[in-house]
């Protein structure tokens, strides 16, 4: 367990913390929340033994093995799989030892060491690690390839590799999720889901801290409260209390308006597929959610277009790449008015290329191209956050859209973003990337577009931003084409997919959680085919990626006769969630285990069980299905 004991903790003259007790025990999954700079990652230095408390004391049991995720990586000469096993530390000493022992011949000592490479499964090692990398979304090939030909963010994850290569005690994540895609992102969750030591995670993706965690310690105001449930469950209750706050309420009803309005909006194309209705839903839960941030320091609203035509974009036949290097092809794609546009897909599948082809930064190869005479568009990639002036004021830099702009009126505007005081008028080459990223949103916000291409906008941003530029977006006029790992955001502000793969752009008719089940199945033909490709002497690894090619292609043509049989399960397992939900949700009230509710803690535990077992049989018939999906698709 970790025990905090009257904690407090300063850096430099800012006291983060103070009074802090709580106890996270063996196995829990916790969720660090708070705005930015509160204290969350000195949290982390402490466990690590980095910082040391000013007050207060921090237990830990002796000898636990802490895993954490390396900011740096060195450009090393060492294969990325061998730089991954790195991470099991006890297993590269008991390796080194074995071939001191082999040198000088010991046998006694080769047995012993033997038998301890044994227990620590070190004869998996190899293939435990190429899972991890696989997971993370490297291929085969870049297995071997050494560490320092790796860009900075694909470094990234070789380091989140490590840290989960390690047969840690506590593992310590502080944004595992920036450097992933969305794929990625749920092969991730998954894996932490089986975590069997401690986990802290330090996240602002809704959904992520909601299917890993098991409770939140929100850090907030001086202190470190720990709740109960995932995060949707400490929002509910902290929304409860923030309702009560008579000084908040106007601004409460604001947000609300903002969604109602959305909805009404929304309503009529709530028929016509599947996602619309999924969300629907989500958007009928963000009153609770609105409440939860009613003292958020970020407010801003997309002004109405100048002009906004109805047609905005159309592309016909369009081929997209790089010189000679063909990224997708026959691309047909039309964005009007109203438009809202979700981009999914695996890493390098060219996402971000056809958005660079929207903006007008890639010219494509051929095809017809054409957009409308009144066309803005707003483009946020994450390279625009080092175009900034950083020797320029976020001030200055809304003065160069906006010469004839008054003072105070840019002031007010970028209050919205909250910049207050002097960090109006103060370059920006100190800021943090979340602040960077900040002033890039608000003079796009500015220059009121009527076409907005959205690159990952979300990394860098915290929960109140996320939260803020959601509603900001669901009452936006024009278009919207999104990329984005955070799927909380992608539901709220997107009501069609498009899926990019194979060199092919085309729509997705599912919605995220069965896009994910299809992540799932394509991963698990994956493996086999690269269990096949090894055992089969001399295959040549050209044609097994050609033949992993056209057994994605039969997978996905064979999903459709079924299609039917595998929406009915689909309802069933959403209707087993929400009930098991509800259950979890009562279960987080501390009312439930007084004595005079006995009864019904017991009733509801049941119950519980009841659905778990139920859920379980048809997720199993689900992947029956999958398997007869895949069958055919040998």
């Amino acid at each position: 367990m970790i025990n905090f004991t009257n904690v407090a903790l300063r850096r430099g003259g800012q006291l983060l913390f103070e009074k802090v007790s709580f106890t996270i025990h063996q196995g829990q999954r916790v969720g660090v929340t708070g705005v930015n700079g509160c204290g969350k990652s000195s949290l982390f230095a402490m466990i690590r033994d980095q910082l040391h408390s000013d007050a207060g004391e921090l237990a830990l049991p002796p000898g636990q093995v802490i895993a954490h995720v390396a900011q740096e990586t060195p450009a090393l000469d060492r294969s990325a799989i061998d730089y991954v096993i790195d991470g099991d530390v006890e297993l590269r000493t008991i390796e080194a030892e074995l071939v001191e022992a082999e040198s000088v011949d010991d046998g006694n000592r080769q047995a012993q060491l033997h038998a301890r490479l044994e227990a620590v499964d070190g004869y998996t090692s190899r293939s435990r690690a190429a899972r991890l990398l696989h997971g993370l979304g490297f291929t085969t090939a870049q297995e071997s390839a050494s560490v320092k030909e790796f860009s900075g963010g694909w470094r990234m994850r070789l380091n989140l590799a490590q840290a989960l290569m390690c047969r840690s005690d506590i593992l310590l994540l502080d944004e595992p999720t920036n450097h992933l895609d969305l794929d990625a992102v749920m092969w991730l969750q998954a894996w932490l889901t089986q975590y069997q030591g401690t986990l802290l995670l330090i996240s602002h993706d809704r959904d992520f801290l909601d299917d890993v965690t098991t409770h939140i310690a929100h850090v907030e105001q001086g202190g470190i409260e720990l709740y109960t449930g995932n995060y949707s469950a400490f929002e509910k209750r902290r929304a409860e209390r923030l309702e009560q706050q008579q000084s908040a309420y106007l601004k409460q009803q604001e947000e609300i308006a903002h969604i109602h309005s959305f909805v009404t909006r929304f309503k009529a194309k709530a028929s016509k597929a599947k996602q619309a209705q999924s969300r629907l839903k989500t958007l009928e839960r963000m009153e609770m959610i609105s409440a939860a941030h009613i003292d958020s320091p970020f407010h801003f609203t997309f002004l109405a277009p100048e002009k906004l035509p109805h047609m905005l974009l159309q592309l016909r036949d369009v081929e997209i790449g790089y010189g000679d290097k063909t990224i997708l092809s026959n691309v047909k794609l039309e964005l009007a008015s109203g438009d809202r546009v979700g981009l999914l897909g695996a890493n390098g599948a060219g996402k971000s290329t056809l958005i660079k082809v929207l903006a007008g930064m890639l010219a494509p190869v051929c095809g017809d191209f054409t957009s409308a005479q009144d066309l803005h568009i707003g483009y946020f990639a994450q390279h625009q956050l080092e175009q900034l002036h950083l020797d320029e004021s976020p001030l200055q830099h809304l003065l160069r859209l906006d010469s004839n702009a008054r003072d105070q009126e840019l002031r007010d505007f970028l209050g919205g973003f909250a910049f207050h005081g002097d960090k109006v008028t103060d370059p920006v080459a100190p800021f943090s990337g979340g602040e960077k990223a900040r002033l890039v949103l608000a003079m796009l916000v500015y220059q009121r577009p009527n076409l907005l291409l959205l690159d990952e906008p979300t990394n860098h941003l915290d929960l109140e931003m996320r939260h803020a530029l959601s509603v900001a977006l669901q009452g936006f006029e024009g278009a919207l084409v999104m990329i984005s790992h955070d799927r909380h955001m992608l539901r709220s502000v997107t009501d069609r997919w498009l899926w990019v793969d194979d060199g092919r752009v085309a729509p997705f008719d599912g919605d995220l959680e069965s896009y994910r089940q299809q992540m799932i199945a394509r991963r698990e033909v994956d493996e086999a085919v690269d269990v096949s490709s090894t055992a089969e002497a001399g295959q040549n690894s050209q044609v097994a990626r050609k033949a992993r090619r056209q057994q994605d292609a039969e997978q996905r043509r064979a999903l459709k006769p079924l299609q039917n049989r595998l929406k009915k399960l689909e309802q069933q397992m959403e209707r087993l969630n929400t009930q098991k939900e509800d259950i979890e949700a009562v279960l987080t009230d501390g009312e439930i285990y007084e004595d005079a509710e006995k009864g019904r803690l017991k009733e509801l535990l049941a119950k519980q069980v009841s659905i778990s077992v139920e859920l379980d049989e048809v997720e199993g018939e689900w992947m029956e299905v999958s398997e007869s999906l895949e069958a055919l698709a040998g």
